[in-house]
């Protein structure tokens, strides 16, 4: 596989394994917050969107207000469960390891929130391994738009030719190209390759393709 300098990796699903934590997290806010039971599929068809476009998605439009106090709530039993559920995908701390010794510079473009990033990150024994990350909070716009992976190579101050976006999401895909970079999806997402509207540079079976 071909080389690069950079590395941008998207988070959830791709990192770490946090599927069945965002289902059941879900759940339990649509049931409490909209007395909603979305279909499984749905929801794990909306995981790489920012929480509020999912919310949005699944039960219409949201007043600020409104939104923070399910966040807030959403995010309080997340953090209560996550233990139960979280794990590195495979390959990752050892793919982590030998492309840091083999002087490749990581960053992270995600959905996620920088607070319960850094927890999971911690979590899994990588949050010191990458030199930038680029959370909601850094952007106008999200993914799929090209915006967090164009922040990232500013601020690594990197060209997109010398980048991978490492991804398990339609929206990982489109973001990566959009910036121009190439792209690499992994194949333990819930995503089936076969029915992605934009197809990837290249698809991984482990983290560990990475350093072949």
């Amino acid at each position: 596989m071909k080389s690069y300098d950079y590395y941008l990796f998207d988070a959830d699903g791709t990192l770490f394994e946090t599927t069945e934590l965002i289902y059941r997290c879900f759940v339990y806010s649509l049931r409490k917050h909209a007395n909603r039971e979305i279909p499984r599929e749905e929801i794990i068809a909306s995981i790489g969107l920012t929480l509020r476009k999912q919310f949005e998605h699944h039960i219409g439009p949201l007043s600020d207000a409104q939104f923070d106090r399910i966040q807030a709530d959403h995010m309080n039993y997340q953090m209560s469960i996550y233990r139960d559920y979280l794990a590195p995908c495979p390959g990752v701390p050892e793919a982590i390891e030998k492309l840091r010794a083999a002087g490749k510079t990581l960053a992270i473009v995600t959905s996620r929130k920088i607070a319960s990033l850094s927890c999971f990150l911690r979590e899994t024994g990588i949050y010191d391994c990458f030199s930038v990350m680029v959370t909601p909070d850094e952007t106008e716009h999200h993914k799929p738009h090209p915006e967090p992976a164009l922040k990232a190579l500013e601020l690594l101050n990197a060209a997109p030719e010398a980048a991978l976006f490492v991804g398990d999401a339609p929206f990982d895909i489109e973001c990566g190209q959009r910036a121009h970079t190439d792209t690499a999806f992994v194949a333990w997402s819930h995503n089936n390759p076969e029915h992605m509207p934009r197809k990837p540079t290249h698809i991984i079976y482990s983290m560990l393709d990475l350093c072949i």
